[in-house]
């Protein structure tokens, strides 16, 4: 593979991560050696001048990020979208990870029957949920709700949460009914 081919791919990883990438993932996600990453990623760094998204890179990691020629209307439109209320698709996913723990994206959107990236990306954005690496499927992330959520509810841990127990088990009861196959 030429680096232009693995420049792309390594592009492609980066976005579809959403985050950083330590060089080592990167190299075993493209199956190659460092050597030939690190010049992919000079070759990605130049592909995107004057793009609007730009290669943060440390000695152990890398990850896209907005340009610093965009990054004032960025700002400027994140803070407009974060100056508005949350809406019942928020409350909906903060309910299910308080009630339910911590969940995939894939569980939130199977319980609530619709897509909820935009809302978690939200969530996330706001500090009302954090992500974490799910422990039993590593291509997957858990979101959970964060310290300052709790601190915001008036409790230290979700077992305080209004109705915990019964809501905890109508969730599981509903969660049981949707797993079971209409006959």
């Amino acid at each position: 593979m030429n680096t232009i081919e693995l420049a792309a791919r390594a592009q492609a990883f980066l976005f579809s991560e959403g985050g950083s990438l330590t060089l080592r993932k990167l190299s075993t996600l493209l199956e190659t050696k460092e050597p030939e990453l690190r010049e992919a990623l000079k070759e990605l760094t130049t592909r995107l001048e004057g793009s609007g998204l730009t290669l943060i890179q440390t000695d152990t990691e890398v990850s896209l990020a907005v340009a610093e020629v965009t990054s004032k209307a960025v700002q400027g439109a994140y803070q407009k979208e974060m100056g508005r209320e949350i809406g019942d698709a928020g409350l909906e996913v903060l309910a299910i990870v308080l009630y339910r723990g911590p969940s995939t994206r894939a569980r939130i959107d199977y319980i609530r029957g619709v897509n909820t990236s935009s809302t978690i990306r939200n969530l996330l954005g706001r500090g009302l949920l954090e992500r974490a690496g799910n422990p039993e499927d590593g291509r997957e992330y858990l979101y959970r709700p964060t310290v300052e959520l709790l601190a915001h509810l008036g409790v230290r841990n979700t077992s305080e949460l209004p109705d915990h127990t019964e809501i905890t088990q109508e969730l599981a009861a509903f969660e049981a009914r949707m797993e079971t196959p209409l006959e």
